[in-house]
Formats: structure tokens, sequence, C-alpha cells
């Protein structure tokens, strides 16, 4: 008989009476059921801290599904704006040329000391804001500046990454990292309460300054948009890379109207400095895991492959939608022309080494963090530069 037509039968298990395969089939299907609720389950539980992690604080389990539910509605509400295409009457921008590098306040960023939260504010609360994973929410200060509090593992790695992102040329937001600030009529939180002390101090915040001048037109994607092709696209692609920003979701990404520009920005970083990967093994703000990450996947020929994981494991398929969206994804740092590569090792290089530690100063971390995280931009810079 042709091995291909070979079957149980062969083997005697589906003969009359035998009760071999009525056995194996529930047992089967049971260690199945369990595996794959067991992955859902790791999943979902995809952003909580280790406890070796100490600098990641925690989120409680009711926060991290609200969150979930709560970005699923985000992505299917952005998802009725037309993506990529500007209004017409607007220049659309995606990168402003900055002479002087060197000269460029990275603690402070793309606002100013002037700008930054003042020590002494005073602070209402306005309303909780449920978009998104992290536990976020509006305040007003004495001054009448609005504020977006983020709250969880993002604050200081986001609050870094608008610095580089801005040193490199790309449009950010405003964002400052406070180690906590105190804020009146403040309701129990919805998510995020467990960084509230019960006196209603707010504990390791970014604050995002909301200009009322600016409007928000939508998201844009990484693969149709104006600038498909450009060196400034490109480099932007390579950024995502050199900070580890495993959240490239459309949704992450906006066009905002500014005079009679609509300047296209990456306007979530959060999800950067740690480690890329599937869900069970990313990670946020994560020293240890970002010095451990490789950089530049492959280079061939003329163009360059930046690491990027992004894909659930296999079991995930089961979500076809997120699987393909998450496999995807890996695919805005792959095949980069090796020369815009290089344009953007260029600019980079021009940062002197206090202007790297500023940036990762101003998100709060620690001397011993600084260092580290700091080295390892040097290091990705110069990498860039031998390409």
């Amino acid at each position: 008989m042709p091995l291909k037509n070979r079957s149980l039968n062969l083997f005697g298990l589906l003969s009359p009476g035998n009760c071999i395969i009525r056995q194996i089939c529930p047992f089967s299907l049971i260690c199945l059921a369990i595996l794959l609720f067991g992955t859902a389950t790791s999943l979902r539980a995809q952003d909580e801290p280790k406890q070796d992690e100490p600098q990641q604080q925690g989120e409680s389990k009711e926060d991290q599904e609200q969150g979930e539910k709560e970005e699923t509605k985000s992505e299917k509400k952005e998802e009725k704006h037309k993506k990529g295409e500007p209004i017409p009457r607007l220049r659309a921008v995606i990168w402003h040329p900055t002479i002087d590098v060197n000269q460029l306040n990275l603690f402070y960023g793309v606002g100013a000391k002037e700008e930054a939260p003042r020590p002494d504010a005073k602070y209402k609360f306005k309303k909780e804001d449920m978009d998104g994973t992290s536990a976020k929410f509006d305040v007003e200060d004495d001054k009448g500046i609005k504020w977006r509090v983020k709250l969880g593992q993002e604050p200081r790695a986001e609050t870094a990454a608008t610095r580089l992102l801005f040193a490199a040329g790309y449009f950010v937001d405003e964002d400052y990292y406070v180690d906590e600030l105190h804020v009146e009529g403040l309701p129990t939180l919805k998510r995020g309460q467990s960084f509230v002390t019960p006196d209603g101090i707010v504990h390791g915040a970014r604050l995002e300054r909301k200009m009322t001048e600016i409007k928000k037109l939508g998201p844009w994607d990484w693969f149709k948009n104006p600038f498909v092709g450009t060196k400034e696209l490109n480099g932007l692609r390579i950024m995502m890379s050199l900070v580890n920003n495993w959240d490239l979701k459309t949704v992450n990404n906006s066009i905002y109207e500014v005079n009679d520009e609509a300047e296209y920005a990456v306007s979530d970083v959060g999800a950067t400095f740690g480690k890329t990967g599937d869900p069970l093994h990313r990670s946020k703000s994560v020293l240890k895991d970002y010095e451990d990450s490789k950089f530049i996947d492959k280079v061939s020929g003329d163009f360059v492959d930046f690491v990027m994981h992004s894909r659930p494991p296999l079991l995930a398929a089961v979500n076809i939608p997120n699987y393909e969206k998450r496999t995807h994804m890996q695919d805005v740092t792959k095949h980069i022309p090796r020369a815009d590569a290089k344009w953007l090792g260029e600019r980079l290089s021009q940062l002197t080494e206090q202007q790297i530690r500023d940036c990762f100063r101003a998100g709060g971390y620690t001397q011993e963090e600084i260092d580290g995280y700091s080295a390892v931009i040097q290091n990705r810079i110069a990498a860039l530069n031998a390409l």
C-alpha cells in the first residue's frame, strides 16, 4: 500500500469495536483546549511587570483588562477616519530640519523650561480618558493650562523617547515626567488607582501639554502615506527600532493640523526601551532587556533590516486579524536603504553624550539606568554610521 494511502485503519485503530480512538480523541481535544486557554491567559497578562523589575510599576489586573477593551474601541473608532491623507489645502510634513543639533536642550525637549509643569502648580481633575491600554486622565493647572496625565509602565520611557525623536527632527507631543503631583477633586479612578495614595498624590506620571491651537485630524498608516520611499520616513522607521518601540499600530500615529501644515507624528511611544517580541516576552522600560536586544538584523546589498519582533505565538493565530496586524508591524523596520540609515546616523552623531543622558534624565530614570540606556543609544548610533 502506498504511503500516502496509509491511515489509522492500517494500525487497527478504526476497526470495528476498537475503542482506542474514542479514548484518544476526547483526551487530545481536552489537551488542546487547555493549551489554547493557557496561551490566551498569558496574552492577556502580557504587560504584567515581573517581580524582579521594580522599575516597572505594576498595574492591577482590572486596569489591564479594562485597558484592552478600551484599546479595541479606540482602534475601531480610528478606523472610521480616512488613513494617510491630510486635508488637501494643508502641506504634509513628517520631518523638520534643525541646525545646531548639538545645541538642543533635550531635558525639556520640544518644550522649554518655562513651559514645563511647575513644582508648585495646582491641578484640578477634569475627566478620565478611557482610550488605549494605559490609565489616563485630564487636568487643568492654576494657569489654565490643560494636561493629559498618563500612569503605568510607559511614562518614563515615553518621555525619553520623545526627546530622541525630537533630536532626530521628528514631530512629537510635548511630554514631561513628574515623580508626583497633587490633583484636587481626584475621584477613585477606574484605571490606575494603584498609582494614587490615599491623600491624593499621583506617582510616576507623564504630563502631555494639550495645545488648543492644534487639531488632530486622524491616524496615518506606515505603509500608505505621502512619504513612502523618502529618507525622512525611512529614518522614522529606523527610530522605532532604535528605541525598541514594538507597538506600531496605526492608532498610535497622528496627523496634527498646525497652521497650514499637516504634521505626521508617532503620538504614542510608551512601549519602548525594553524588548520587542510576542506578548509573552516583550517589555517596556526594562534596561536589561534593552541592553540584551539586537538592533540590526541583516544587511543585504544596499538595504538593511532592523530588528522588530511583534508577531504573537502561532497558537494566537486563532485571533486572525490581530495575528496579521502584529505580523505586518514587523515589516515597518525592514528593507530600508543603507544610505537613509547613514543619513539618520550622521544626524544623531551630532548629539553630545550629555544630550543623550538628558533624554533619560528627563524620564526620571536612576543614575545607573541613565548610564546604561545612554551607552546603548551611543552604540546604535555608531552602528548606523558603520553601515
